[in-house]
Protein backbone atom coordinates (compact mmCIF):
# COMPACT_ATOMS: atom_id res chain seq x y z
CA UNK A 1 0.00 0.00 0.00
CA UNK A 2 2.89 2.34 0.98
CA UNK A 3 4.61 1.35 -2.43
CA UNK A 4 0.83 2.80 -4.43
CA UNK A 5 0.88 5.87 -2.32
CA UNK A 6 3.73 7.27 -4.62
CA UNK A 7 2.58 5.54 -7.75
CA UNK A 8 0.34 5.90 -10.38
CA UNK A 9 -2.43 5.12 -7.86
CA UNK A 10 -1.52 7.30 -5.61
CA UNK A 11 -4.39 10.01 -4.58
CA UNK A 12 -3.81 13.67 -5.32
CA UNK A 13 -5.16 14.89 -2.00
CA UNK A 14 -2.62 13.10 -0.11
CA UNK A 15 0.89 13.68 -1.05
CA UNK A 16 2.38 12.73 2.44
CA UNK A 17 0.35 9.35 2.10
CA UNK A 18 3.41 7.41 3.55
CA UNK A 19 3.91 9.94 6.90
CA UNK A 20 0.07 10.25 6.95
CA UNK A 21 -0.29 6.19 7.25
CA UNK A 22 2.69 6.13 10.10
CA UNK A 23 0.57 8.63 12.00
CA UNK A 24 -2.48 6.43 11.48
CA UNK A 25 -0.88 3.06 12.14
CA UNK A 26 0.53 5.45 15.66
CA UNK A 27 -3.09 6.78 16.45
CA UNK A 28 -4.25 3.46 15.76
CA UNK A 29 -2.06 1.65 18.40
CA UNK A 30 -2.90 4.23 20.91
CA UNK A 31 -6.45 4.32 20.48
CA UNK A 32 -6.64 0.41 20.78
CA UNK A 33 -4.46 0.48 24.01
CA UNK A 34 -6.11 3.20 25.85
CA UNK A 35 -9.20 5.00 24.60
CA UNK A 36 -10.91 2.17 23.05
CA UNK A 37 -11.21 0.53 25.74
CA UNK A 38 -11.89 3.21 28.01
CA UNK A 39 -14.65 4.62 25.85
CA UNK A 40 -16.19 0.79 25.92
CA UNK A 41 -16.16 0.95 29.58
CA UNK A 42 -18.38 4.06 29.52
CA UNK A 43 -20.96 2.99 26.46
CA UNK A 44 -21.41 0.41 28.35
CA UNK A 45 -21.55 1.45 32.09
CA UNK A 46 -23.06 5.11 31.80
CA UNK A 47 -26.71 4.77 31.21
CA UNK A 48 -28.20 6.21 27.92
CA UNK A 49 -29.98 9.04 29.78
CA UNK A 50 -26.93 10.27 31.23
CA UNK A 51 -24.95 9.62 27.92
CA UNK A 52 -27.37 12.49 26.10
CA UNK A 53 -27.15 14.90 28.87
CA UNK A 54 -23.42 14.64 28.57
CA UNK A 55 -23.84 14.86 24.76
CA UNK A 56 -26.85 17.16 24.79
CA UNK A 57 -24.24 19.53 26.91
CA UNK A 58 -21.30 19.78 24.53
CA UNK A 59 -23.39 20.42 22.04
CA UNK A 60 -24.81 23.37 23.39
CA UNK A 61 -21.13 24.90 23.81
CA UNK A 62 -20.53 24.23 20.10
CA UNK A 63 -23.88 26.18 19.35
CA UNK A 64 -21.81 29.25 20.54
CA UNK A 65 -18.87 28.84 17.89
CA UNK A 66 -21.17 27.88 15.48
CA UNK A 67 -23.25 31.22 15.99
CA UNK A 68 -19.56 32.89 15.35
CA UNK A 69 -18.54 31.24 12.66
CA UNK A 70 -21.93 31.69 11.19
CA UNK A 71 -21.89 35.57 11.23
CA UNK A 72 -18.64 34.90 9.68
CA UNK A 73 -19.62 33.39 6.91
CA UNK A 74 -22.95 35.78 6.30
CA UNK A 75 -25.15 33.03 7.31
CA UNK A 76 -27.88 35.08 8.98
CA UNK A 77 -30.25 32.47 9.50
CA UNK A 78 -28.18 29.81 10.36
CA UNK A 79 -26.32 32.29 13.32
CA UNK A 80 -30.04 33.69 14.60
CA UNK A 81 -30.80 30.07 15.00
CA UNK A 82 -27.67 28.45 16.48
CA UNK A 83 -27.57 31.68 18.92
CA UNK A 84 -31.34 30.66 19.88
CA UNK A 85 -30.59 27.41 20.53
CA UNK A 86 -27.86 28.34 23.07
CA UNK A 87 -29.41 30.57 25.16
CA UNK A 88 -32.58 28.36 25.16
CA UNK A 89 -30.45 25.24 25.80
CA UNK A 90 -28.04 27.50 28.62
CA UNK A 91 -31.27 28.98 30.47
CA UNK A 92 -33.98 26.61 30.46
CA UNK A 93 -32.32 23.41 29.25
CA UNK A 94 -29.94 22.84 33.00
CA UNK A 95 -26.74 24.52 31.33
CA UNK A 96 -27.47 22.26 27.99
CA UNK A 97 -28.40 19.12 29.43
CA UNK A 98 -31.74 18.95 28.25
CA UNK A 99 -32.44 19.99 24.43
CA UNK A 100 -34.93 21.81 25.11
CA UNK A 101 -34.34 23.86 21.82
CA UNK A 102 -34.97 20.77 20.00
CA UNK A 103 -38.03 20.08 20.82
CA UNK A 104 -38.76 24.10 20.40
CA UNK A 105 -38.09 22.47 16.61
CA UNK A 106 -35.12 24.96 15.88
CA UNK A 107 -32.50 23.49 14.23
CA UNK A 108 -28.86 22.55 14.82
CA UNK A 109 -25.70 23.45 12.48
CA UNK A 110 -22.74 22.72 12.69
CA UNK A 111 -19.94 25.45 12.12
CA UNK A 112 -16.11 25.61 12.23
CA UNK A 113 -13.34 27.83 11.63
CA UNK A 114 -11.79 25.62 9.18
CA UNK A 115 -15.22 25.83 7.11
CA UNK A 116 -15.38 29.32 7.84
CA UNK A 117 -11.80 29.60 5.84
CA UNK A 118 -14.16 26.80 3.27
CA UNK A 119 -16.50 29.86 2.49
CA UNK A 120 -14.20 32.25 1.44
CA UNK A 121 -12.41 30.20 -0.98
CA UNK A 122 -8.91 28.67 1.07
CA UNK A 123 -8.97 25.58 -0.41
CA UNK A 124 -8.41 22.40 1.67
CA UNK A 125 -4.85 21.39 0.82
CA UNK A 126 -3.43 17.99 1.53
CA UNK A 127 -4.80 15.81 3.31
CA UNK A 128 -3.17 15.66 6.70
CA UNK A 129 -3.19 12.57 9.28
CA UNK A 130 -2.43 14.58 13.09
CA UNK A 131 -0.53 12.59 16.06
CA UNK A 132 -3.55 11.85 18.50
CA UNK A 133 -6.08 14.13 16.60
CA UNK A 134 -6.15 12.47 13.52
CA UNK A 135 -7.60 13.03 10.25
CA UNK A 136 -7.56 17.14 8.94
CA UNK A 137 -6.54 18.93 5.93
CA UNK A 138 -3.92 21.70 5.87
CA UNK A 139 -6.95 24.01 6.22
CA UNK A 140 -8.69 22.74 8.55
CA UNK A 141 -5.14 22.51 10.98
CA UNK A 142 -4.72 26.16 10.43
CA UNK A 143 -8.11 26.65 11.66
CA UNK A 144 -7.47 24.42 15.31
CA UNK A 145 -6.08 27.57 16.88
CA UNK A 146 -9.04 29.26 16.42
CA UNK A 147 -11.33 26.53 16.55
CA UNK A 148 -9.73 26.06 20.16
CA UNK A 149 -9.97 29.71 21.57
CA UNK A 150 -13.72 29.53 20.10
CA UNK A 151 -14.37 26.56 22.49
CA UNK A 152 -15.90 27.60 25.81
CA UNK A 153 -14.06 24.91 27.99
CA UNK A 154 -10.40 26.23 27.36
CA UNK A 155 -11.41 29.17 28.40
CA UNK A 156 -12.65 27.38 32.26
CA UNK A 157 -9.69 28.92 34.38
CA UNK A 158 -9.82 25.96 36.99
CA UNK A 159 -7.63 23.45 35.54
CA UNK A 160 -9.21 19.90 36.81
CA UNK A 161 -12.42 21.03 35.79
CA UNK A 162 -11.50 21.89 32.13
CA UNK A 163 -8.72 18.45 31.81
CA UNK A 164 -11.76 16.65 32.93
CA UNK A 165 -14.36 17.82 30.75
CA UNK A 166 -12.10 17.60 28.14
CA UNK A 167 -11.36 14.15 28.46
CA UNK A 168 -15.18 13.40 29.24
CA UNK A 169 -15.77 14.48 25.74
CA UNK A 170 -13.17 12.77 24.13
CA UNK A 171 -14.32 9.76 25.35
CA UNK A 172 -17.63 10.73 24.89
CA UNK A 173 -17.13 11.10 21.26
CA UNK A 174 -15.33 8.12 21.01
CA UNK A 175 -18.36 5.76 22.81
CA UNK A 176 -19.83 7.17 20.15
CA UNK A 177 -18.06 5.73 17.19
CA UNK A 178 -18.14 2.40 18.23
CA UNK A 179 -21.20 1.26 16.71
CA UNK A 180 -19.62 2.72 13.26
CA UNK A 181 -16.15 1.25 13.34
CA UNK A 182 -17.37 -2.15 13.80
CA UNK A 183 -19.22 -1.85 10.29
CA UNK A 184 -15.82 -0.27 9.11
CA UNK A 185 -13.66 -3.35 10.04
CA UNK A 186 -15.89 -5.57 8.26
CA UNK A 187 -16.27 -3.57 5.57
CA UNK A 188 -12.93 -1.36 4.41
CA UNK A 189 -10.08 -3.83 3.23
CA UNK A 190 -7.98 -0.62 3.67
CA UNK A 191 -9.27 1.62 6.64
CA UNK A 192 -6.64 4.07 6.54
CA UNK A 193 -7.68 4.63 2.91
CA UNK A 194 -11.70 4.37 3.97
CA UNK A 195 -11.19 7.05 6.57
CA UNK A 196 -9.58 9.79 4.34
CA UNK A 197 -12.10 9.62 1.85
CA UNK A 198 -15.12 9.29 3.80
CA UNK A 199 -12.81 12.37 5.80
CA UNK A 200 -12.43 14.63 2.82
CA UNK A 201 -15.88 14.03 1.70
CA UNK A 202 -17.67 15.18 4.44
CA UNK A 203 -15.36 17.98 5.06
CA UNK A 204 -16.64 19.40 1.48
CA UNK A 205 -20.11 18.40 2.11
CA UNK A 206 -19.69 20.44 4.95
CA UNK A 207 -18.19 23.68 3.65
CA UNK A 208 -20.60 23.65 0.90
CA UNK A 209 -23.59 22.94 3.41
CA UNK A 210 -24.54 19.99 1.58
CA UNK A 211 -24.66 20.79 -2.01
CA UNK A 212 -20.85 20.32 -2.96
CA UNK A 213 -19.66 21.76 -6.69
CA UNK A 214 -19.13 18.56 -9.26
CA UNK A 215 -15.26 18.24 -9.92
CA UNK A 216 -14.23 17.62 -13.52
CA UNK A 217 -13.09 13.62 -13.67
CA UNK A 218 -9.25 13.30 -14.43
CA UNK A 219 -10.03 11.98 -17.93
CA UNK A 220 -11.62 15.20 -18.73
CA UNK A 221 -8.74 17.00 -17.44
CA UNK A 222 -6.64 15.10 -18.81
CA UNK A 223 -8.38 15.55 -22.25
CA UNK A 224 -8.75 19.57 -22.14
CA UNK A 225 -4.90 19.60 -21.51
CA UNK A 226 -4.27 18.00 -24.71
CA UNK A 227 -7.23 20.26 -26.23
CA UNK A 228 -4.92 23.08 -25.36
CA UNK A 229 -1.19 21.63 -26.08
CA UNK A 230 -2.80 21.25 -29.77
Amino acid sequence: MTGCATGPQANPADPLEPWNRGVYKFNDALDRAVLKPVATVYQESTPELLRRGIGNFFANLEDAWTTVNSVLQLKGQAAGESFTRFWVNSFFGLAGVLDVASEMQIPRHNEDFGQTLGYWGVGAGPYVMLPLLGPSTVRDTAALPADWRGDLVTHIEDVPTRNTLIGVRVVHKRGRLLKQEDLLEGAALDKYTFLRDAYLQHRRNLVYDGNPPEEPMIEDVETDGDETAK
